[in-house]
């Protein structure tokens, strides 16, 4: 199942009072594991960025102002993120930005119903929150240590993290090596991935637990189906 883990920056809150799209970031995951197909790029608002929003991701306006209009990076965009599941946290709000540039440029809508907010998934899982990326992060021990601004790209690859988490299906590509060696995930948890016994276990069951056993099946006569399974008495 492909899904498409999916994060925006903005200039502000509300695409209905002049506020635009400046980042736009996707990572592709199949059966919950990232594939490392990615989609990124930064998009020219056409306003100044208010310095409350250069704060929180760090993109200036003289940064933006030779990058590609939203109209101009759509179609790519839509190529990338097709008809699969979008995985966003907060979605109303990326998704409403999203919309609103879609429509501008005269290439329809994203209906929400292909949409899983990960945000209501947290807050229905940890009702006591907080349930920001952040700490999210911080409950499942995944590093974020990167992240010292909102960005589009890094915070997507964080919430592919956090989002296997909140459903319970940790997977080992997530992380895992396959040399045997521990997954950053379970070192940080101080757990290790279980290595094959050199010998197996002696069996449990003693040999007089086994004749009994067959001279039960003896009396199910010529049809019991263990006789498929057990040898052949010597005749």
């Amino acid at each position: 199942m492909r899904e498409v883990i999916l994060d925006t920056e903005t200039t502000g809150l509300d695409p209905r009072k002049g506020d635009r799209l400046v980042e736009i970031g996707c990572i592709e995951i199949v059966n919950r594991i990232p594939t490392g197909r990615e989609y990124h790029c930064f998009i020219n608002p056409e306003r100044d960025v208010p310095a409350e929003a250069e704060k929180v991701h760090g993109l200036s306006t003289d940064f933006l102002k030779d990058k590609p209009l939203f109209r101009k990076v759509a179609r790519e965009f839509l190529q990338f993120i097709g008809d699969d599941r979008l995985v966003i946290h907060n979605a109303q709000f990326d998704i409403g930005f999203l919309n609103f540039e879609l429509e501008r440029a005269g290439l329809g809508s994203i209906a929400m119903d292909r949409v899983v907010d990960t945000l209501a998934l947290a807050r229905r899982k940890h009702p006591a929150g907080p349930n920001n990326l952040d700490a999210l992060c911080k409950r499942y021990g995944i590093d974020n240590s990167k992240r010292t601004k909102h960005g589009a790209l890094v915070d997507s690859l964080l919430l592919a993290e956090v989002y296997v988490e909140l459903l319970g299906e940790r997977q080992a590509a997530l992380g895992l090596q396959s040399n045997g060696q521990p997954t950053a995930g379970s070192a940080r948890r101080g757990k290790s991935v279980a290595k094959q016994r050199p010998q197996s276990l002696p069996p449990r069951l003693s040999g007089n637990d086994i004749a009994d056993h067959r001279a039960y099946i003896d009396k199910l006569g010529a049809k019991a189906i263990w006789l498929k399974y057990w040898p052949q008495k010597p005749g």
